[in-house]
């Protein structure tokens, strides 16, 4: 770690001299495969399941996987230059997701990580800075994260004049901070902001279950929500049953029966938290026409059931397990609502291209993910509809 006046260098060295390669060079494949390696046996990394995850992902096998989805479309690129990084204060791994997709298209990176304290950053960092000062020392230059306040807007200032390309993830709050801070004639930006997902749920699938999947499927949705406090804009927040009667009752008692004696002995909720729950339910029933609060043990799953589906219903929202649920025999009250903000839809007991076939009879402007439970976090090069590889590179166009 090394420290200037305006910011602390967690890992990387001179960004300022750092050239373009080719997308999926050989020495970024070399230099992520051995950093999932190394994080892999690093005992610190065990306890931290985005850790894990995110080594999972820079395996070998994996990156070339994703190199085959672009065979033969990339033999003219090569990476537009420098890319900043502005990454979300609360989702610890998000940074490291953001950078590999800028070094896999070429790019050298200066990240930004979040000021906050997370052990998953030390440890991600640490190995990299491990593998750059040793093996791969030709790949300092190219991966560079510090982390200095948000109100140090000069610094922003002064890597958002330097970059070919800006990459902002966070709220819109965040993206209109970032942009009043120029950027070079030249560069570009993506911008990932505020965004709001939901789970579509078949009852009959759930009642359909046995006792083994009943289990998989609460960890999924806990991993999906609770592990990192529905802070990530792929947490659904609304879900959106498909049935009636007395086979939906039977499969949303089911479902959050097993949803909350996963999380009651994984999810420590803080009394912070449980009263901020307590209060976005009554604040909820008073706003949405129709809603009321469904009864439950206790304040580990609180649940809005909603009569109808509103516009400003994304505007209710909390940490720590709080969910707005509908039910209807289609998707079809779905679509009129559906605006830019609305990113993931997971499901559970559906066909993916049904949903997908949905989404474009309807065409609707929001939803660019559909997941199933358990994988809504699972990081891709195509985000919010954005080939970042595509995006993050140049075409030489040679006549």
């Amino acid at each position: 770690m090394s420290r200037s006046d305006a910011y602390t260098t967690l890992c990387g060295g001179d960004w300022q001299s750092a050239k373009p390669l080719p997308p999926f060079s050989e020495e970024v494949l070399t230099f992520l495969s051995d950093l999932s390696a190394l994080l892999m046996k690093t005992p610190a990394a065990r306890p931290y399941p985005d850790v894990v995850t995110f080594a999972f992902f820079c395996r070998r096998a994996s990156l070339e996987k994703l190199r085959a989805g672009y065979e033969g479309a990339l033999d003219s690129r090569i990476g537009r230059g420098l890319t900043f990084h502005i990454a979300p204060s609360n989702v610890p791994i998000n940074f490291a997701y953001s950078l590999v997709a800028a070094l896999l298209a070429g790019n050298a990176c200066v990240v930004k990580a979040s000021s906050q304290d997370f052990a998953q950053t030390r440890i991600v960092c640490a190995a990299m800075k491990q593998l750059l000062e040793g093996a791969h020392v030709a790949l300092r230059d190219h991966v560079t994260v510090v982390i200095y306040p948000r109100e140090r807007q000069d610094v922003t200032e002064m890597f958002s004049a330097a970059c070919d390309s800006r990459i902002i993830w966070g709220g819109d709050e965040t993206v209109r901070r970032v942009r009043t801070a120029p950027l070079a004639p030249h560069a570009n930006e993506v911008t990932f902001p505020d965004r709001y997902s939901l789970l579509v749920v078949s009852a009959e699938a759930v009642l359909a279950m046995d006792e083994k999947q009943l289990t998989t499927a609460a960890q999924g949705f806990y991993n999906d929500t609770y592990l990192t406090d529905q802070n990530a804009c792929t947490s659904p927040r609304l879900i959106y049953w498909l049935g009636s009667g007395e086979t939906l009752a039977q499969a949303q008692q089911r479902f959050w029966e097993a949803v909350r004696g996963y999380a009651k002995s994984r999810y420590a909720l803080e009394p912070v938290v449980a009263v901020d729950k307590i209060t976005a339910a009554y604040r909820a029933a008073i706003q949405l026409p129709g809603s009321r609060i469904v009864p439950m043990p206790d304040n580990m799953v609180v649940r809005i059931a909603l009569d109808s589906l509103t516009p400003e219903m994304d505007e209710n929202r909390c940490a720590g397990g709080f969910f707005l649920e509908y039910a209807a025999e289609t998707l079809d009250d779905l679509a009129p609502v559906v605006k830019r903000k609305y990113q993931t839809l997971s499901y559970l007991g559906l066909e993916k291209d049904d949903l997908l076939r949905f989404v474009r009879d309807h065409r609707l402007t929001g939803i660019d993910r559909i997941a199933p439970v358990g994988s809504t976090m699972d990081f891709a090069l195509t985000w919010d509809g954005i080939d970042l590889i595509r995006t993050l590179s140049r075409v030489i166009f040679a006549i």
